[in-house]
């Protein structure tokens, strides 16, 4: 593992901006060669775009990855109230031809949501948050998840404000580290990776807890498209020691059930972290289903 982690962290090897239809600008960065085939990684909870995953493996197989700052967060302009099919319609005003999309953790229904509208040519869901507000999860969720996405039911408004007012660069950091397995702490302690860690999430935070709030209510809403009808091949991959509650309740099982094209990775002595810890496998097994497109 050490190796791998080592050769995971670094700086992105290009930085830049696209102006949107509506003004706002959307910041990305990017690893891997220019030419290469193109892969949009939507990050997890608060995250910015500095924290990639698998830079030898993006060269190793051709693949550009492009890591972008959902609106408020980082370097993108805020949108309020934007919907999960605004973010597809953010993602497809880049240009790319039919991207592969990865969403780690939050970055899930973010990811399936492009699927939805038909701008992924394949996904890969990696310790991915599921719907959890969708009635397969009625008596699934654990006490305080439940009462998250009740209250999101009830009182969007006022759960998007609570939200906002919780959510810090710190708060973020101790919560994936506090509350995950061991092999999960291996990687996100390790002084490398905690330093590109706390970097994303301080730049994520810049603006404030806003655009994390607003992700947070659409993961935890009922998501606006069917995933029954999400017509590419999706790729599910969990660690069977994911100890994160806001992460699929049954480590994709049900999710898989429900989409038709569906694969499901399940990795017993991995935890959340591995996006890092597999980054090589997560990219072939993507690439390969979607050049077949």
């Amino acid at each position: 593992m050490d190796n791998v982690i080592m050769m995971f962290v670094t700086d992105p090897e290009r930085l830049g901006t696209t102006r949107l239809p509506d003004g706002r600008a959307l910041a990305w960065a990017e690893w891997g060669p220019r030419d290469g085939f193109p892969v949009v990684f939507c990050p997890g909870a608060g995250w910015s775009r500095w924290l990639g995953f698998g830079p030898d493996a993006v060269h190793e197989l051709g693949v550009r990855l492009v890591s972008v700052d959902r609106p408020g967060l980082g370097g993108s302009d805020p949108s309020p109230g934007r919907t999960l099919p605004d973010w597809a319609e953010d993602v497809r005003a880049l240009g790319l031809d039919r991207p592969a999309v990865v969403g780690f953790s939050q970055g899930a229904p973010f990811a399936l949501a492009c699927a939805a509208a038909g701008v992924a040519s394949a996904v890969a869901v990696v310790s991915g948050g599921d719907e959890l507000a969708h009635p397969a999860f009625a008596d699934a969720l654990v006490p305080d998840v439940r009462r998250l996405v009740d209250l999101v039911a009830a009182d969007p408004a006022g759960a998007e404000a609570d939200f906002a007012a919780f959510g810090n660069a710190g708060s973020m950091f101790r919560m994936s580290v506090d509350g995950g397995p061991d092999v999960d702490r291996e990687i996100y302690l390790r002084p490398e990776f905690e330093k590109a860690f706390r970097r994303a999430l301080e730049e994520g935070f810049a603006r404030g807890g806003a655009g994390y709030a607003r992700d947070t209510v659409l993961h935890m809403a009922r998501w606006p498209f069917r995933v029954e009808d999400v017509a590419v091949p999706v790729d599910l991959w969990y660690g069977g020691r994911d100890a994160n509650p806001t992460h699929s309740p049954d480590l994709g099982a049900t999710l898989e059930r429900r989409l038709p094209d569906a694969r499901r990775h399940l990795l017993p002595e991995a935890g959340g972290g591995l996006l890092w810890t597999h980054a090589g496998d997560v990219l072939r097994e993507l690439t390969s289903r979607a050049r077949r497109r």
